[in-house]
């Protein structure tokens, strides 16, 4: 099943970790937006306890969660934290006072983050207010069947079904006489420009992510209005350069 391999996958990385005596960075911000029915979040540390005293005693891991990205995908909301598992002691305290005199978030920022790690509960003042914006965030993770659908429709581009997280990675297939502006850019921050001028919508593209050669590609936020933006840009585009 695909939970298996995502485990399996993890495991593996761990073991390798393990051998190479290397140290463990997990991004993990989007472990609260997973959505698909045949996904579910699995923790590196959970994960790395489950292997036996041998490797969960000694692998060195390092997890990342972030309200900026985890939660609703608001980026001003800036703060995050990080859990340390199996540091030396004397390590974890330098890192301790490191994080405490180098970093420090906008007050807004801890408080959506205390919020984040601890969710206002039922019969608390804030729990209606919470529960309405929790309804939000999964209708946002929910709208992935309009996202296939819209791609569907349009010609000159495809994507992989989106599964987690707040953005995808739609496949670009050019006409050639687009494909011709390679000689002064990148076709895929040709088609970026175009949208960023034309519907004030800021998209990345793919050459900016190492995308395998001939290839182009756009890194785009799943939120509903910029659907409909990019639905009816990219339109008008292939038209363009047909």
């Amino acid at each position: 099943s695909h939970l298996h391999i995502f485990r399996k996958s993890i495991e593996e990385v761990i073991r390798f970790a393990a051998e190479e005596r290397l140290f463990i960075l997990a991004d993990e911000v989007y472990q609260s937006c997973v959505y698909a029915d045949d996904t579910e979040f699995y923790s590196y540390k959970k994960v790395l306890s489950e292997m036996g005293s041998t490797i969960s005693s000694t692998v060195e891991l390092a997890s990342f969660n972030s309200v900026s990205k985890g939660f609703m995908g608001e980026c001003g909301l800036r703060g995050g934290y990080v859990e340390l598992v199996n540091l030396d002691p004397a390590v974890k305290e330098y890192a301790r006072r490191l994080f405490s005199t180098r970093s420090c978030p906008p007050v807004v920022g801890q408080m959506a983050l205390d919020l984040m790690a601890n969710p206002p509960r039922p019969g608390d003042p804030s729990f209606p207010t919470f529960s309405e914006v929790s309804s939000i965030k999964n209708m946002i993770c929910k709208n992935t069947d309009r996202i296939q659908e819209v791609f569907a429709e349009l010609p000159g581009i495809s994507c992989q079904p989106l599964k987690a997280g707040f953005f995808v990675f739609p496949c670009l297939h050019f006409p050639p006489k687009a494909i011709k502006w390679k000689r002064q850019m990148e076709p895929d921050m040709l088609y970026c420009l175009h949208l960023l001028e034309e519907t004030g919508l800021h998209v990345r593209p793919g050459c900016e992510y190492g995308q395998r050669k001939d290839s182009h590609h756009i890194r785009f936020n799943i939120m509903e209005d910029a659907l409909q933006r990019l639905k009816t840009f990219h339109t008008r585009f292939m038209k363009e350069f047909s």
